[in-house]
């Protein structure tokens, strides 16, 4: 009940302070990381949870899920089609270069043995857009540079996990939970993006029945009841819930946009509850012991991680491509980690392997310094955007984005995140 105090006492200050929020570098994400840390063991020691918590892997997970179906329902079928050049390139050559630098890093700074290194790589390559939130949901961002980032971030958990798995595996002994074959996990990756098409499908055809359908008030139900069903579903079936929530929410939000536009309060509300409650669950977690137990090398591999790695990588991606060189080097920046990588963090934790405990240190020190660092500078960004436009200096876009994104209603937006 003091963890439920905590969140209450941290959601009221986070609501209080995020109209200052949405017009400053000041993070309602930081507040709930820095609470869960200040009410730890390291400090007044209020709450007292450790990395094998079942609440940590399960706000964890449902965050995730949660942020995933929610962040499906913006991708744009037709304007992917148009545009799916850039979230390739930055899939198929920068998650990957991404990985490899970071592995690399971890050999050489931290110690690590090479399977564990490539490990630590594949558990910080996905990106999150929830702490770069005002870059991937304010209008005046152009489009391009929005769908680049929501689809790389929604896309790349479910390419990580398997590999993430997969090195697991092959890391040494483990405790038995995470060890799959590459064909098991092939299966839980299309069972995953099965239920993810068929369900949402299903559910519509159903609401089209003569005798069928929600009354005004219930119709924000519709698409959490889709959502709830599959996220049950693919923890039976042991198939991928984030690849099945991101792909279910693109493809409920292509066959009923009328569904989405009902749940799209909804579902943004209860996202940023999961997100806060992991987010407070693992400040606990951010005790001053794990931040002594990370050497010198350790936080070198962070700041690489964070300030040369990601952006480098996604760079060399987008060579040649049509988008402007300021709309490069802001895709470069926000590759925070997040959610995915807290909950294969936990995987590596929990698998028992020879360096799990080294590895979760370097991890979690890097999601730490990652969401105070891209949390604090969306806002900025995002605004300078909107600033720059207004002040008549030109970005680089083709016309085609600056009819669909500049118009008035959109210059006037200055909500927060």
């Amino acid at each position: 009940m003091v963890l439920v105090a905590v969140f209450g006492v941290a959601l009221l200050v986070a609501v209080l302070l995020s109209g200052l929020a949405a017009r400053t570098v000041l993070s309602t994400s930081f507040l709930f990381l820095a609470g869960g840390a200040l009410v730890s063991d390291g400090f007044p020691g209020l709450i007292h949870i450790t990395p094998d918590s079942e609440i940590v892997s399960m706000t964890a997970d449902l965050a995730l899920f949660a942020v995933l179906f929610t962040d499906g329902m913006q991708v744009a079928f037709p304007k992917l089609r148009a545009h799916w050049r850039n979230p390739a390139r930055a899939l198929g050559l920068g998650m990957p270069l991404a990985f490899v630098f970071m592995a690399l890093v971890t050999h050489f700074l931290v110690g690590l043995d090479w399977t564990t290194s490539f490990l630590v790589g594949a558990v910080l390559a996905p990106t999150d857009p929830v702490f770069a939130s005002a870059i991937v949901g304010r209008a005046e961002v152009p489009a391009k540079l929005r769908q680049l980032l929501n689809v790389e971030s929604g896309v790349n958990d479910g390419l990580a996990l398997p590999v993430v798995l997969v090195l697991i595996a092959a890391a040494g002994p483990t405790a038995g939970s995470a060890e799959a074959s590459p064909g098991k996990i092939a299966v839980e990756l299309l069972l995953g993006l099965a239920f993810g098409v068929v369900l949402p499908v299903l559910v519509n055809v159903l609401v089209r029945f003569r005798l069928l359908g929600a009354e005004p008030k219930l119709q924000p139900l519709l698409p959490l009841a889709t959502g709830i069903i599959l996220y049950a579903a693919c923890h039976l079936t042991h198939a991928n819930p984030y690849l099945a929530a991101f792909s279910a929410g693109a493809v409920l939000a292509h066959v009923s946009p009328e569904a989405k536009e009902s749940f799209e309060p909804l579902g943004e509300a209860l996202a940023e509850l999961a997100k806060f409650t992991a987010l407070l669950v693992f400040g606990a977690l951010l005790t001053p012991k794990l931040f002594g137990d990370l050497s010198l090398g350790g936080y070198a591999a962070v700041l690489l991680a964070i300030f040369l790695i990601r952006p480098a990588s996604l760079l060399l991606s987008l060579l040649g491509t049509g988008i402007s060189r300021r709309e490069k080097l802001v895709a470069a920046w926000f590759g925070p980690k997040g959610f995915a990588s807290v909950v294969y963090g936990l995987l590596v934790l929990q698998s028992g392997i020879p360096q799990a405990e080294r590895a979760f240190t370097l991890i979690a020190v890097c999601i730490a310094f990652s969401i105070v660092a891209h949390s604090s500078t969306d806002v900025p960004i995002a605004r300078a955007f909107d600033v720059e436009d207004l002040a008549g200096i030109p970005d680089g876009r083709d016309a085609a984005d600056t009819s669909t994104d500049r118009s008035p209603q959109a210059l006037s937006t200055t909500g927060g995140p």
